[in-house]
């Protein structure tokens, strides 16, 4: 049946056409954008993500350059930190220099002070756009990462970099409520105060060598006392020696061995008084009998100790005269915790930094002590091979003992790396001695910041290159979602044109055929 009110032929080709053409549009609009998802509208989820993470990659774009900013802060710090330690060590060789006698200790002081003032400059313009790392004690946080959790929540990483103050300030001592040390201070032994107390005392330590008061010896009997690895011998001539003998013949060959800083003297008939001066070193001593006669008689009775009768074997130990502060391994230093020796009424201390130890306390100490230049007042750092423990040996070898307490507080402010720089002075034999020994530890703590700058631009550089990568992998993932397939995009266009034609063919012919009706009425 035939219509002039309505052409169904026409209508489906008109439908045709139009989802033709809809398809035609979508294609060029692809070819023209590059894009399959341009908008919400062509696919809201996918759309939504690709936002989010086009929204990240603008994010990580700003976060290289914040690590690039603090990786070229950081580079500066690192070159101020190999700088100041080429110069420590210059002022080593100035110092080893100052060792000889024979040579100007005022030139090479000229020479110490010109490099100590370079480092100043150095340490001062170690800054980029502001900030110096090589000053203060604060952290500096740089943006190393935006992480997204699966809830869609984004929270930033940093990476912390230490400043490493390498000024030579000496801070701030505490005033706070801090641990009192005192209980830390006892002789070299961990005893009582046999040999130690509040004083530092400058007349040596000693032992006292008794022999026993009797007589009866055989020929042949004999006795050797052995001290600082020197050995000396009395052997019995004659039956019935006595004890006076011994004591005659010992002390003579005793005092023949010329140790250095030992002393010996007779303060009775049976007994010789050992004294030891030695600083920092303790004075090991034995005794030992051999007897031939079948009566049995020894000349030992005791070592600085209570007589018991006659013995074959004795031995003690004259300790260092010098008072040792020992510092607890069982917690390290906080910043702003000061520790404070104070020597004939005078105190000296030094303030933690962040991150120090208990040895850097006592080096910081030494140098705070050794820095003051208080006549004949000498110190030493020593660490326990087999249990890590540190102690401060403070010695006193002037005209009189001098007083000695020590002491902790917090709340402080922390004392500069190269603290004690400005206090070495060669012009004398004392400060070119503490001098050599404290320089050591200023080149250590500037090598130490050196290395931690250099770990943590190794770290940045690291995180930067892995941000770069992750924005190009952001950048390759966004692609893939919404990027349109451009050889797939272009022979759809030609089949889409080939369509459009034959659909345009198609709805004029349908659109003829009511002409064709015409023909009936002619």
């Amino acid at each position: 049946m035939s219509s002039i009110l309505t052409n169904s032929s026409a209508m489906v080709a008109l439908q045709t056409l139009k989802s033709v053409n809809s398809n035609l549009q979508q294609t060029q609009s692809e070819i023209s954008t590059g894009k399959s998802v341009a908008s919400a509208k062509d696919n809201s989820a996918v759309w939504a993500i690709s936002k989010v993470m086009e929204s990240d990659v603008k994010g990580f774009k700003g976060i290289q350059e914040s690590l690039s900013l603090g990786e070229s802060t950081v580079a500066v710090a690192r070159n101020a930190s190999e700088t100041v330690t080429d110069l420590l060590t210059d002022i080593k060789g100035k110092i080893v220099a100052a060792q000889e006698e024979n040579v100007d200790r005022e030139k090479i002081q000229t020479d110490i002070n010109a490099l100590r003032d370079q480092i100043g400059a150095v340490v001062g313009a170690a800054q980029f756009n502001g900030l110096n790392l090589v000053q203060g004690t604060e952290q500096v946080n740089i943006l190393s990462s935006l992480d997204r959790s699966g809830s869609g929540d984004v929270s930033a990483s940093n990476i912390r970099v230490d400043r490493q103050d390498l000024t030579s300030t000496a801070g701030v001592n505490g005033v706070g409520t801090g641990n009192d040390l005192s209980a830390q201070i006892v002789d070299a032994s961990g005893g009582s105060s046999a040999f130690g107390g509040s004083t530092l005392t400058n007349t040596g330590n000693s032992a006292v060598i008794q022999f026993a008061q009797t007589t009866g010896w055989d020929t042949g009997d004999a006795t050797s006392i052995t001290i600082a690895g020197q050995t000396v011998t009395y052997t019995a001539a004659a039956d019935d020696q006595t004890e006076t003998n011994a004591r005659d013949a010992l002390l003579s060959s005793l005092q023949a061995l010329d140790l250095e800083g030992i002393t010996f003297a007779s303060t009775s008939t049976n007994q010789i008084t050992v004294t030891s001066t030695r600083s920092f070193e303790g004075v090991d001593l034995s005794m030992t009998d051999t007897v031939s006669g079948g009566d049995g008689n020894s000349f030992i009775q005791s070592i600085n100790g209570t007589p018991t009768g006659n013995t074959t074997t004795e031995s003690g130990t004259i300790e260092q005269r010098a008072e040792e502060v020992f510092f607890t391994t069982a917690t390290a230093p906080s910043e702003g915790n000061s520790y404070q020796a104070s020597i004939g009424g005078t105190a000296y201390f030094y303030t933690a930094s962040a991150g120090e130890t208990m040895e850097d306390v006592a080096r910081g100490l030494k140098t705070a002590i050794d820095a003051a230049g208080v006549e004949g007042v000498t110190t030493q750092v020593a660490i326990n091979d087999s249990t890590g423990e540190v102690s401060l040996k403070v010695d006193n070898s002037s005209a009189a003992s001098l007083a000695f307490a020590t002491a902790a507080a917090d709340g402080g402010e922390a004392s500069g790396g190269l603290f004690g720089l400005d206090a070495i002075d060669v012009t004398t034999n004392e400060g070119a001695d503490s001098a050599l020994d404290n320089i050591e530890t200023l080149i250590q703590n500037s090598i130490d910041a050196a290395a931690s700058f250099g770990s943590a631009q190794g770290r940045i550089e690291t995180q930067s290159t892995f941000v770069g990568s992750l924005v190009d992998s952001l950048k390759s993932g966004i692609g893939t979602l919404v990027d349109a397939d451009m050889e797939e995009a272009s022979a759809r266009l030609q089949a889409l044109q080939v369509q459009q034609q034959l659909a345009t063919q198609s709805l004029s012919i349908a659109n003829q055929a009511p002409q064709n009706i015409l023909s009936l009425f002619r």
